[in-house]
């Protein structure tokens, strides 16, 4: 292996978090190198089982979006929740979402009106990391280097000299880049390097989980099969996700809060009360992996030249699939900002806003994952002990159980708040208009233009069909006029003469939402509204210099 490397950004990981930035920045003719502990092909625990739809509007903008929506479970297996008091026992309620099969055609059911183009997709890690390997290794502008671990690096003002070691024969590498963005996850190395502590809850609860193969089990539910499977009875509370739709699962089981030692609890004992199963049962242990639930935050994502991203920045319960999708979005949020520097026309000013606009978000979005998982665990608490008793009073606990545990959870499995309700409204990067950003929750959200939202979504008509608008937009600056009588020159002028990429689209009237008020709607690369307005700005070379990061 070439023992000295050079390149525009290194990334530390090559996780999703990791490969999806290396991706997006390739994209924006951006070199990039990544290093990476494990073999090049070597599976992936098996972790995050969701992605979310911002993130597959992400994929589908980078190309890989049909590839990761054809993977995973068999196209027509249910993505439901199922609550029942063990994985083969009785049906408490079910919180419908489509098989993959028909989630761009599904109507009805909690999350089927989204405003996007990509609905979410169950898939678990193993089958989604390989997919993004594979995509960013076949793109020009990005090497992958496995079997490297990076141990230090320095930072000057101009440039990040990085050392590692190359694991197979232990010999030492160097690089050189421009910026080094730590993707390292919850150990991360960089985040240390950086001088980042994280702060907040240490233990919020404690995980026993299992992969386990069991290809029995899928026949013996009586009810048909669901991604996720929840049971909650008086002896044991768990979940059982489906990874391959035919005999491999990941069971967690959630332990008490008596419960501080995880070999004090019998592994199988809890696993086989969990699924409802005896002792003659079989089923092989694949994987097992202990954890901590909580709620944590780095006090910085950034030291010059040097971010975190991902896990490395922050770890908490992962409530409504959003550990591994927050990092994606951290991701994509740096990634543009990068580029403009790295490209010529971004000031370094706009690396402020990453900090900014993410470390806020990632303050909420923990809270809201934590709050709900203390919610849960008041649920496993309080188990009726007559919920299993085929009993006028064991009916009507299992109806209430089954009302409750479909009102909170519909919340974090049908997040749309999550997805499309968070708002940056302290950004050095976005011009304010006094308005207020709508108030959101983890399921619900009201579209809005106040700078700092998400650009509502909506479809452009088009001969053969329609086309949404986040396609039109691509990867830079998008200037939505709504009226294609308003000047908008000096808005261009003003990008052109200092290189900012600016589309202008004239969308046709009645097309976009209510929450169009202004006829002017300027989208950043990562689909925020940036500025509206009815006509230009007095000072156009102002606002384009705000954008770009030059007004301190």
């Amino acid at each position: 292996m070439n023992h000295k490397h050079s390149t525009q950004v290194l990334i530390v990981g090559a996780g999703p978090v990791g490969l999806t930035l290396a991706m997006d920045l390739a994209t924006r003719g951006v070199q990039v190198l990544i290093a990476e502990t494990r073999f090049a092909g070597e599976a992936p625990s098996v972790k995050c089982n969701h992605v979310s739809a911002r993130t597959m509007e992400i994929f589908r903008r980078l190309g890989v979006a049909q590839a990761v929506r054809n993977a995973g479970l068999p196209e027509e297996y249910p993505n439901d929740v199922s609550y029942r008091t063990t994985f083969v026992g009785q049906e408490l309620s079910r919180i419908p979402i489509p098989a993959r099969k028909f989630r761009y055609t599904a109507t009805g059911g909690p999350d089927t009106w989204w405003p996007t183009p990509e609905p979410p997709h169950r898939i678990n890690q193993i089958f989604l990391e390989p997919i993004l390997f594979a995509h960013a290794a076949a793109m020009s502008n990005i090497r992958i280097l496995n079997r490297v671990r990076i141990d230090d690096f320095s930072q000057d003002e101009t440039c990040i000299r990085a050392s590692g070691t190359d694991l197979e024969d232990g010999s030492t590498l160097e690089f050189d880049a421009s910026y080094l963005i730590g993707c390292d996850g919850g150990k991360s190395t960089i985040r240390k390097k950086i001088g980042a502590k994280l702060s907040g809850t240490d233990v919020v609860g404690r995980v026993q989980s299992t992969y386990l193969r069991a290809p029995d089990l899928i026949k013996l539910q009586k009810y048909d099969p669901a991604w996720a499977t929840f049971s909650l009875n008086p002896r044991r509370s768990g979940n059982v996700y489906a990874i391959d739709g035919k005999e491999t699962w990941l069971l967690h089981n959630y332990l008490k809060p008596s419960e501080t030692d995880f070999e004090a609890v019998d592994r199988d004992w809890a696993i086989r009360e969990i699924l409802g199963v005896d002792s003659s049962f079989q089923y092989e242990i694949l994987a097992k992996e202990d954890w901590f639930a909580r709620r944590l935050v780095a006090d910085k994502f950034r030291d010059r030249r040097a971010f975190i991203c991902g896990d490395a920045s922050h770890l908490w319960v992962p409530m409504a699939g959003y550990g591994m999708n927050a990092g994606i979005a951290d991701a994509m949020n740096l990634s543009w900002q990068l580029a403009a520097v790295l490209n010529g026309w971004g000031h370094s000013g706009i690396l402020r806003g990453y900090e900014a606009e993410r470390l806020p978000i990632t303050e909420q979005v923990s809270f809201f994952a934590m709050n709900h998982a203390y919610a849960l665990q008041a649920k496993r608490e309080s188990v009726p002990v007559d919920l299993e008793f085929n009993t006028p009073e064991g009916q009507a606990a299992r109806e209430q159980a089954g009302r409750e545990l479909y009102e909170l959870n519909v919340q974090q499995y049908c997040c749309a708040g999550l997805n499309f309700g968070y708002y940056y409204d302290k950004s050095p990067l976005i011009s304010y208009d006094g308005e207020g950003n709508p108030a959101y929750t983890m399921n619900q959200f009201t579209p809005s233009t106040v700078p700092g939202c998400r650009t509502p979504h909506f479809w452009l008509p088009r001969h053969d069909g329609r086309e949404s608008i986040y396609d039109v937009c691509g990867h830079d600056f998008t200037l939505l006029r709504l009226d294609p009588s308003i000047n908008v020159q000096p808005i261009t002028e003003a990008a052109k003469s200092r290189a900012v990429p600016l589309n202008v689209i004239d969308v046709p009237p009645d097309v976009a939402g209510p929450e169009y008020t202004h006829k002017l709607v300027l989208s950043r690369p990562d689909q925020h509204v940036a500025w509206r307005g009815n006509v230009a700005p007095s000072d156009s070379s102002a606002l384009i210099d705000l954008l770009r990061g030059a007004v301190h």
